[in-house]
């Protein structure tokens, strides 16, 4: 999917599922690579950045989304580790 930030293919729960357990397990093995260190920092990020998503799409000629499916929930999840 051309919209998807980092991550394959999200179609369903169990695939988000398996994408927040990997990102989990990111985390841990190289913590460095995030831009936040705690869980209250990556979820300011998180809402900052889900505040700005609009911007996001309009900027790669995408339409902006109205309803989120999983794996738009999981390009913000794997934007906020980067979003300052």
């Amino acid at each position: 999917m051309s919209s998807s930030i980092g991550s394959s293919a999200i179609c369903s729960r169990d695939d988000f599922v398996a994408f927040v357990q990997r990102l989990s397990e990111e985390f841990r093995a190289s913590p460095q690579s995030w831009e936040h260190k705690d869980i209250g920092s990556y979820l300011d990020a998180l809402a900052a950045w889900v505040s700005d998503m609009d911007g996001y799409y309009i900027h790669r000629g995408q339409p902006v989304l109205q309803n989120p499916d999983w794996q738009t929930v999981a390009d913000m999840l794997r934007a906020a580790t980067l979003y300052e």
